[in-house]
């Protein structure tokens, strides 16, 4: 599954900001961008599978054209990460068997 993600720019002395807007509440940040990206695609597994732990319900990515032009993120980078399928399959599949 590819999330939509967007970049706020860091510089020397602020860390790149990195928000999943289909996960309300998902963000990180990282000192270099392939940190912050490598952050993201964390913070989305564990808000997954604690949601997935809360017995909640996981939104479908949208496409980067809805958050394309969104005023609170001008001047910040789309992007997409990668959520591993099978990751999701394993945790829905312990939360279904009690585990």
């Amino acid at each position: 599954m590819r999330y939509p993600i967007l970049i706020e720019p860091g510089s020397e002395s602020t860390a790149f900001g990195v928000v999943v807007p289909d996960l309300p509440g998902c963000f990180c940040a990282g000192d270099t961008l392939h940190e912050a990206i490598t952050a993201a695609g964390e913070a989305a597994c564990a808000w997954i599978d604690a949601t997935l732990d809360d017995g909640g319900l996981i939104p479908a990515p949208s496409g980067l054209d809805a958050w394309h032009g969104h005023p609170g993120y001008a001047g910040w980078t789309p992007g997409v990460i990668d959520v591993d399928a099978a990751r999701l399959t394993l945790a829905q599949s312990a939360v279904a068997a009690g585990a």
